[in-house]
């Protein structure tokens, strides 16, 4: 049982989240300085707090794997998505685990 605030359980990706990660691509695509063709969400975890970050790893050119983190806001407040934060150079084995 994951712990109030903490990272809730890996789950398979969903439509629903790969739909979130194509909202950032370019975005990420920016921070990295390179264009990617594949970029498949494989799993994620969630957090909830004043809203919904989503830490998710996804599969990029060459099966090298990057983790994004995504933050989305209440329905109140609109649900904005906006991009936190990258991690490139992961593996498919890596854990997704918390990062600023």
């Amino acid at each position: 049982m994951p712990i109030a605030g903490g990272l809730g359980c890996v789950k398979p990706a969903t439509p629903e989240v790969q739909e979130l990660c194509n909202q950032v691509k370019a975005e990420v695509e920016e921070k990295h300085g390179k264009k990617y063709t594949k970029f498949e969400a494989t799993e994620y975890k969630t957090q909830m707090v004043a809203g919904t970050n989503y830490f998710v790893k996804i599969c990029v050119d060459g099966g090298e794997y990057i983790h994004i983190r995504m933050y989305k806001t209440l329905p109140h407040a609109g649900e904005k998505l906006s991009l936190t934060s990258t991690t490139p150079g992961k593996t498919k084995e890596e854990e997704i685990v918390y990062f600023q």
